[in-house]
C-alpha cells in the first residue's frame, strides 16, 4: 500500500513538473507571461482536466513558478555561502546574489519578476510573502549567525532580514531607471554599503 501511494505521488509530482516546465518554455519564447492554459497544456502534451486537477487557474501556475524561482535564489545563497569563514562576507555575498537575480537584464526578459511579481505585490502581498520565505530564512540565518559571532548588533535578525531583501529588490527592479540627471544607476557596492549601514547601526 505504501508503495502504491509513493508511486502516485510521485506521477502527481511528474505532471505538475511538466505543467510547470512547458509554462517555463513558452514564457521564454514569449518574453511575458501572457499565454494560456490551454497553450501550456497542448505544450506538456498532458489533458486540461489534470492541469486543473493541480492548479485553480493560471495566477497558481505562475505562482508556483516564482515561489521555484525564490527557492532556487536561496538555495544558491546557501551554497556559495557555506565555504565562507567570515559572516558578514556570507552576508555580502547574499545580497549581491539576490541584487543580480533580481535585476532586469539587457536581452534577457524576466517576466515572472518585471511583471507577475509587481502585480502580485499590489494585488495579493500575502503570497509574495508566502513565496520569500525561503529566502527570508537563509537571511536570517546569516544575520543571526553574524550576530553571534559579535560583527553586527541585531536583536531581530529576521525583521532586518526583511527589510534588507525588500530594500535589495526594490533596488534592483528600479535600476533600469537612471536616479538623476548623469545617467548614474545605483550599484551593487551601493545597496551593500546601504544594507550594511543598516544592520550595523552605522
Amino acid at each position: 500500500m505504501e508503495r502504491s501511494t509513493r508511486a502516485a505521488t510521485l506521477r502527481a509530482e511528474q505532471r505538475v513538473q511538466r505543467f510547470l516546465d512547458a509554462a517555463q518554455e513558452l514564457i521564454a519564447e514569449k518574453e511575458t507571461t501572457d499565454f494560456t492554459v490551454q497553450e501550456v497544456v497542448d505544450r506538456s502534451n498532458q489533458s486540461l482536466r489534470s492541469f486543473y486537477q493541480h492548479f485553480d487557474g493560471k495566477h497558481e501556475l505562475l505562482l508556483a513558478l516564482f515561489e521555484d524561482a525564490l527557492s532556487a535564489t536561496a538555495t544558491e545563497i546557501r551554497l556559495a555561502t557555506a565555504d565562507v569563514d567570515q559572516p558578514l562576507e556570507r552576508v555580502r555575498i547574499a545580497v549581491e546574489i539576490l541584487f543580480e537575480q533580481s535585476r532586469p537584464r539587457p536581452g534577457l526578459e524576466r517576466p515572472l519578476f518585471s511583471d507577475f511579481a509587481l502585480r502580485l505585490q499590489i494585488e495579493h502581498p500575502d503570497q509574495v510573502a508566502t513565496a520569500r520565505l525561503p529566502l527570508l530564512a537563509v537571511f536570517t540565518e546569516l544575520l543571526a549567525e553574524a550576530t553571534s559571532s559579535g560583527v553586527i548588533p541585531i536583536n531581530r535578525p529576521r525583521n532586518q532580514a526583511f527589510l534588507v531583501i525588500q530594500t535589495i529588490t526594490f533596488a534592483a527592479r528600479v535600476n533600469d531607471v537612471a536616479i538623476n540627471g548623469d545617467g548614474h544607476r545605483v550599484t551593487i557596492d551601493e545597496v551593500w554599503q546601504f544594507c550594511l549601514g543598516g544592520i550595523s547601526g552605522a
